[in-house]
């Protein structure tokens, strides 16, 4: 084909339309007059709920002429629980699915609705009640108590968070971590089952079922100083030394403020050798820890893991108070003691239990530490230096630094 001077037009890839979800299509097929809305008491501010919301709300069906069919409401037979659905994710009648995002936080609405937007749906994936008149126009009587954005954190919704206050840094506990929280349990209505608000904040160890499974998904996805409410459902809620009774609860609410938690690495993977954390550096892990081969700076004391716990080193009484430099990757600390450091901030304080394999059988050990001794250390990183890159330096330069470099390396009585 020939084309002309100034006939050539530049040809844009056409975008690829997005799929539309299985919840979209039903509510395409809505018809005209199945679905009506009456607002019975009108709403506060503009904000309306949208996928990955979750809602919580009451309902109370009934016939056209008043019968009441269902409620959550215990005025008409109900548990009095308001129903929780996250939008996009939970099953719902396709009339709810349509209805729902329309309404304002508090308002009361009602939802005429034929029986092709409610249980009588073709292919309906929420199976009516026994008994149920699906295939009758009814009305769906809706308040809307809340709404908010979910983070969804197993997949069949049996927990789920909302964040009231967000938290500080990024890391989160996990096992072994060690944990404390103000937390109290509530019922689905509202009644408080246990509090831990007052007097010290609850400890535990993540990981031992010390609360609720529920509970400890939600508090591993929370970080420091964040307040949330964590839903729990029956299915989560194992019993634990925080909640040792559930029997006959279908959820709780957990309202959970994270105090603190200290971080605790199993270095080995089989208990032997463990990092606490006991005070909080400067820096974000792990990207201002010394991974690399550097100078390091640290107090430390040794201790035996005797009832004693027998001091036999301290840089601040045994170095004349001088920390200790050493450079890693050159075998001149134990081999759990380095691990260790290397995964440490900064200023950072911690505590760390060391088998003899990885303390003192493969190494010089002092005089005063028996052998196969286990050993504790409290270790002080106060500050490290990355090697230099000696790239474009002189030879006078790089002999200068080699010398530095050098002086440093000296085995002293760790």
């Amino acid at each position: 084909m020939d084309v002309g001077e100034g006939a050539v037009q530049e040809i844009e890839p056409q975008k690829k339309e997005k799929e539309p979800t299985e919840d979209e299509k039903r509510r395409q097929k809505i018809a005209p007059g199945t679905l009506m809305k009456a607002v019975v008491r009108p709403g506060g501010g503009d904000a309306t709920p949208s996928d990955n919301y979750q809602v919580v709300y009451h309902y109370t069906v009934r016939t056209l002429d008043g019968v009441v069919v269902e409620s959550s409401r215990s005025e008409y037979g109900g548990k009095g629980i308001p129903i929780r659905h996250v939008l996009g994710k939970s099953k719902m009648i396709v009339g709810l699915l349509e209805g729902i995002p329309t309404m304002l936080k508090g308002e009361i609405a009602m939802f005429k609705m034929k029986p092709q937007v409610h249980y009588g749906e073709d292919d309906c994936p929420v199976v009516a009640p026994s008994s149920f008149p699906k295939d009758d126009e009814l009305h769906f009587e809706i308040e809307m108590i809340d709404f908010f954005k979910a983070k969804v954190i197993s997949d069949d919704l049996g927990v789920v968070k909302k964040v009231i206050t967000e938290g500080q840094g990024w890391e989160c506990p996990r096992e072994p971590y060690e944990v404390k929280a103000w937390i109290c349990a509530k019922t689905g209505d509202g009644k408080v089952i246990v509090t831990r608000t007052q007097g010290e904040p609850f400890f535990f160890n993540f990981g031992k079922s010390e609360v609720p499974k529920g509970l400890e998904m939600g508090i591993g996805t929370m970080t420091r100083e964040e307040k949330a409410v964590i839903y729990v459902t029956s299915q989560y809620l194992t019993t634990s030394p925080f909640l040792p009774a559930v029997e006959g609860l279908e959820e709780v609410h957990f309202e959970v403020e994270l105090v603190h938690f200290i971080q605790v690495r199993d270095m080995l993977g089989d208990g032997r050798l463990i990092k606490r954390r006991i005070r909080d550096g400067k820096g974000e892990f792990p990207m201002d820890c010394p991974l690399q081969d550097s100078l390091l700076r640290v107090h430390y004391k040794g201790m035996l893991q005797n009832e004693e716990k027998t001091i036999f080193f301290d840089t601040r009484v045994d170095n004349h108070g001088q920390p200790l430099e050493f450079c890693s990757g050159e075998g001149l600390v134990p081999e759990g003691f380095e691990m260790c450091v290397r995964l440490m901030v900064p200023e950072e304080i911690a505590l760390v239990t060391c088998p003899p394999d990885y303390a003192y059988d493969k190494f010089p050990r002092p005089a005063n530490v028996p052998e196969g001794a286990h050993i504790q250390w409290e270790i002080e990183l106060l500050g490290f230096e990355m090697p230099k890159d000696w790239t474009g330096l002189n030879f006078q330069t790089i002999m200068e630094e080699a010398e530095k470099i050098r002086n440093t390396v000296c085995i002293i009585n760790i």
